[in-house]
């Protein structure tokens, strides 16, 4: 296995930190990492380390405010910053491995970003694995609050208004001590202009959600206590691709790749990768 890495000059002229491991023979495929939210795409090697070998590539950056990426932590100015970086990176990706399908994973948020990015990019990939997608506005977070939210972005962006469960992202005591002893990750509260943001692009996914057409593969815990899995449902039921697939692994929380039980989902994907590439 290759390994390489580098920065690009991003949004606002941020430096955005990017990884990529290559298989040591022929590139079959491409998987673009889309991390998730205060993470950094360094913490798929998992994910790395089972597709490589089989010969696929993978890339990823750390979204701006993210892991090595330059910009106040997990602060934006529009939800777009994310999507504007993610178009830089792959046609950067696009130069490095030219006529090679690339196939979008995004976890968490970045589920998020690549429903949402897909709304208008979907012809550039041959397919996309969304893995825990934080795409339905959570039940308890009444228009009021949507309302409230948006005016505290606009006047207290930087101001912390969600935190994260550690102990939710895995079942497995050791992923959950390093991800708390992780210097590159923000365990701080979620700015208030983010979460206005995420809101704003959750509302348009699922209004638009239909208009995605690629097969796509959908990874969800069944035991999911940091997002929704009703999103991941909502996803398959209402998209309208043909070719599509949604895996439930029941019991399983939120990082089914770092789960103990991971190499269950990753046969799958294996497999649906293979008809698909």
């Amino acid at each position: 296995m290759n390994h390489t890495e580098g920065n690009f000059k991003g949004v606002r002229n941020a430096s955005i930190y990017y990884q990529a491991w290559l298989p040591e023979g022929k590139v079959k495929a491409v998987l673009l990492i889309v991390h998730g939210l205060g993470e950094y795409c360094g913490r798929y090697t998992n994910v790395v380390n089972h597709f490589v070998p089989l010969g696929y590539a993978v890339y990823g950056l750390d979204h701006i405010g993210h892991g090595k990426s330059e910009g106040g932590r997990e602060m934006v100015e529009r939800f777009s910053d994310y999507t504007d970086n993610l178009t830089i990176y792959y046609n950067m990706v696009k130069v490095w491995q030219p006529e090679k399908p690339v196939f979008l994973y995004g976890h968490s948020m970045g589920g998020l970003i690549t429903c949402h990015y897909l709304l208008d990019h979907q012809a550039d990939f041959k397919g996309a694995i969304i893995s825990a997608p934080a795409v339905k506005i959570p039940a308890n977070i009444s228009p009021l609050t949507v309302t409230m939210g948006k005016l505290l972005s606009n006047i207290a962006p930087k101001a912390g208004v969600l935190g994260l469960d550690a102990t939710g992202i895995s079942r497995d005591p050791a992923v959950v001590k390093t991800y708390v002893e992780d210097p590159l990750v923000f365990h701080g509260k979620t700015p208030a202009r983010l979460a206005a943001e995420m809101l704003r692009a959750m509302q348009r996914v699922t209004a638009e959600v239909e208009k995605i057409t690629l097969p796509f593969f959908i990874i969800q815990g069944s035991a999911d206590r940091l997002v929704d899995p009703a999103g991941a449902q909502m996803l398959y039921d209402k998209a309208g691709s043909a070719d599509k697939t949604l895996k439930m692994y029941e019991g399983l929380y939120h990082e089914v790749h770092n789960e103990p039980e991971r190499e269950t989902m990753f046969k799958d994907l294996e497999t649906w990768l293979k008809a698909h590439v």
